[in-house]
C-alpha cells in the first residue's frame, strides 16, 4: 500500500556505511523520476551519480545535516551514506526546474524505500564548492542532493504536542522523532 511505502520514506540521516549501492540501481532510481510529471514536460533535470569512496568524499563536506539537531553535527564517518545523487537544473532547457526537483526525489526516494534503502533530501549545499569539487558546468544548477544508503536508525512519526514544535529530534534512546500535524489541522473546512 502506498501510504507504507510514504511512512517508510523517512529522511534518514545515518546510515551503515560498510553497505553498498551500485550504479546499476541508482540508475534505476533515477529512471523513476526520469518517468514521472514534468512541467510543461520540458524535462530540465540532469543528475550526477555518485557511489565511489573518492566522489562522495568530495560531496559529503558540501552538505549540511539536521538543522534542529543543535549538537549533532552530522554523520560520523561509519554512519555516511553508500551513495548520492545530485539533482541539477539544465537552464539550457529551462530557467527554472518548477517543481520538477521535488516531484522526482520523491519519485526516487520512494523507489528506495521499496528496495530497502534509505535516503534524505538535502537541500542546504555549499553549492559554489561542489560545483567546483565536482566540475559541473556553468549551465547547470544543483537543486538537491539525495543522500542514500541502508539505515541504521529508528525515525518515529508522531502528532505535534500541545507545545506546537514541528522541530524533529532524538530522544534518550537515540531515537529520531518527527512531529507532524494532524489531518484535521491541514484541512480547511468551507
Amino acid at each position: 500500500m502506498i501510504k507504507e511505502l510514504i511512512k517508510r520514506n523517512r529522511s534518514f540521516r545515518r546510515f551503515d556505511s560498510s553497505y553498498t549501492i551500485s550504479e546499476s540501481t541508482l540508475r534505476e532510481l533515477i529512471d523513476l523520476g526520469r518517468i514521472s510529471a514534468s512541467a510543461a514536460n520540458l524535462q530540465p533535470l540532469k543528475y550526477i551519480i555518485s557511489c565511489t569512496t573518492a566522489d562522495n568524499d568530495k560531496i559529503f563536506p558540501q552538505l549540511a545535516w539536521a538543522g534542529y539537531l543543535k549538537n549533532w553535527p552530522c554523520p560520523q564517518k561509519n554512519e555516511r551514506p553508500a551513495a548520492y545523487i545530485i539533482i541539477l537544473n539544465d537552464t539550457t532547457i529551462a530557467k527554472s526546474p518548477g517543481c520538477d526537483h521535488g516531484i522526482a526525489a520523491q519519485s526516487i526516494l520512494l523507489g528506495a524505500a521499496q528496495q530497502g534503502i534509505g535516503g534524505c533530501m538535502i537541500g542546504s549545499i555549499n553549492r559554489k564548492k561542489l560545483t567546483a569539487e565536482l566540475n559541473i558546468p556553468d549551465h547547470l544548477d544543483i537543486l538537491l542532493v539525495i543522500a542514500l544508503g541502508k539505515p541504521c536508525e529508528k525515525i518515529v512519526l508522531e502528532d505535534i504536542t500541545q507545545t506546537g514544535s514541528i522541530e524533529y529530534y532524538r530522544d534518550e534512546n537515540d531515537v529520531h522523532h518527527v512531529p507532524k500535524r494532524t489531518l484535521d489541522e491541514i484541512i480547511i473546512s468551507r
